[in-house]
C-alpha cells in the first residue's frame, strides 16, 4: 500500500474535495488502527501510509506541490512521519468510535479494485545539464496499461473470479503464537477474498494491454536529477475509462566544469601562484554569461568567492542559488635557469622575512638537544 500514490491509499479520487478526504482517512485509520489489529505488521505499515497521505493531501500548500512533482517535491516542507494538528483531532474520534462503541461482526475485507494494477505509472527522461537548468521542451515516449475487455482487468477468464481457497474468501488468514491468534491479509489475495482460477486468454492474465504513446511536456527551469514531474490523464486506463497520472523520473547529465549541488553552482577556477602574490582580477564563466572575479593578493588555496542570486532558480519558486568560485592555486611544473634566478634574487629581496621557520624554529634547536643530554 506505501507505493502507491497518496490518492490511491486513500481510495479517492485527485478532485476530492476536503470533507471527502476527511471522510476517507477517517475510514482507513480505524481499519487499520495497531489497536484494532495487534501484532498485524501489515497494518501497522498502512495506518502510517494513511496518515503520511492524509497529512499532504489535508493542506492546500503540500498537495499543490504534490500534485505536481509528487512527493520528491515536497521535501523541505516539513514532511515527515508525525502527525499534523488535523491527524490529532481526527484521530480523537477514532478513538472514541473505536472505544465507544461495538468491535463486533462486519467484514473486515479491503475494498476491491475491478482491474490488479496502479492507475498511475512512471517513465524517465534524460536531460543535458543546461536543460534541467534553464528548461526545455521534451518529446515523451513511455507506455501505458489499458484494462483488458475480456476480463475486466481482473486477469481472470471471462472476468469470472473465485473465492480465494487460502482465506476463503474471508480476506485474512490467522496465525497462532503461543495461546495467542493473529490475523493477517492473506498473502494470495491481498484482502479481496477472491482469486483466479483460470487466466484470461487474450491477456494470459496480466489483466491489461500495454500501449506506447508521445507527447511533449514542458520541463520547468530548475529541476534536478530525481525529481519528479506529474503529468495528469497520462497514466494507466481502468476497466471504466477512467485513467491515472504519469510521473516522470527526470535524470541529469553532469557537466565538465560547473558543478550542482541543489540550486547552488560550484565552479572551480585555476589560478597561477604569481596571480595570488601580485592579486589579479579575472572573469570566468557562469550560467548567464561572465562574472568578474577579485582575487585579493595572498588568497589561499580553495578559497571560495560568492555572488548570491547567480545560481539555480528554485523550481519550488523560493528564489535562485549561489554562484560559487573556488580557485586552485597552480605551481610550475619546472623552472628554467633564467626563472630559478630571478626567484632567488626576489626571495633574497625579503631578507629573513623569506625564511619564516628560521626565526620561529631558532630556540627550539637548543631546547631539543638538552633532552638529550
Amino acid at each position: 500500500m506505501t507505493e502507491l500514490c497518496y490518492y490511491e491509499i486513500l481510495q479517492i479520487e485527485k478532485s476530492a474535495d476536503k470533507s471527502t478526504i476527511k471522510k476517507a482517512y477517517r475510514k482507513m485509520a480505524m481499519q487499520y488502527h495497531p489497536d484494532k489489529n495487534p501484532g498485524n505488521s501489515e497494518a501497522e505499515e498502512n495506518f502510517k501510509a494513511v496518515n503520511e497521505a492524509y497529512q499532504v493531501l489535508s493542506d492546500d500548500e503540500k498537495r499543490a506541490i504534490y500534485d505536481r512533482y509528487g512527493k520528491d517535491g515536497l521535501e523541505g516542507h516539513g514532511q515527515g512521519g508525525g502527525f499534523s494538528r488535523g491527524g490529532f483531532d481526527d484521530l480523537g474520534s477514532i478513538f472514541e468510535e473505536m472505544f465507544g462503541g461495538s468491535f463486533g461482526g462486519g467484514s473486515r475485507q479491503r475494498q476491491r479494485k475491478t482491474y490488479n494494477y496502479n492507475l498511475d505509472t512512471e517513465t524517465n527522461i534524460n536531460l543535458d545539464f543546461n536543460e534541467a537548468i534553464f528548461g526545455v521542451k521534451k518529446e515523451i515516449k513511455f507506455k501505458y496499461k489499458t484494462a483488458c475487455n475480456s476480463c475486466k482487468g481482473t486477469g481472470a477468464k471471462g472476468g469470472k473470479l473465485s473465492t480465494c481457497g487460502t482465506c476463503n474468501g474471508q480476506g485474512q488468514v490467522h496465525m497462532r503464537q503461543g495461546f495467542m491468534t493473529f490475523a493477517q491479509t492473506c498473502p494470495h489475495c491481498e484482502g479481496t477474498g477472491q482469486s483466479v482460477s483460470e487466466k484470461c486468454p487474450d491477456c494470459s492474465g496480466l489483466g491489461y494491454h500495454e500501449k506506447e504513446e508521445s507527447f511533449t511536456v514542458d520541463v520547468p527551469e530548475g529541476v534536478n536529477n530525481g525529481n519528479r514531474i506529474r503529468v495528469s490523464g497520462k497514466g494507466n486506463i481502468a476497466p471504466d475509462g477512467s485513467r491515472g497520472d504519469l510521473y516522470i523520473l527526470i535524470n541529469v547529465k553532469e557537466d565538465k566544469h560547473f558543478v550542482r549541488n541543489d540550486d547552488d553552482i560550484y565552479l572551480e577556477v585555476p589560478i597561477f601562484f604569481t596571480q595570488i602574490a601580485l592579486g589579479d582580477t579575472i572573469k570566468v564563466p557562469s550560467l548567464k554569461g561572465e562574472i568578474e572575479v577579485k582575487i585579493p593578493a595572498g588568497a589561499k588555496d580553495k578559497q571560495q568567492f560568492i555572488f548570491k542570486g547567480e545560481g539555480v532558480k528554485s523550481v519550488n519558486g523560493y528564489g535562485k542559488g549561489k554562484f560559487i568560485v573556488q580557485i586552485k592555486i597552480i605551481y610550475p611544473e619546472s623552472l628554467n635557469s633564467e626563472q630559478k634566478e630571478l626567484l632567488e634574487k626576489l626571495q633574497q629581496s625579503f631578507g629573513i622575512e623569506s625564511k619564516p621557520h628560521e626565526d620561529m624554529f631558532s630556540g627550539i634547536f637548543d631546547t631539543v638537544k638538552g633532552w638529550f643530554k
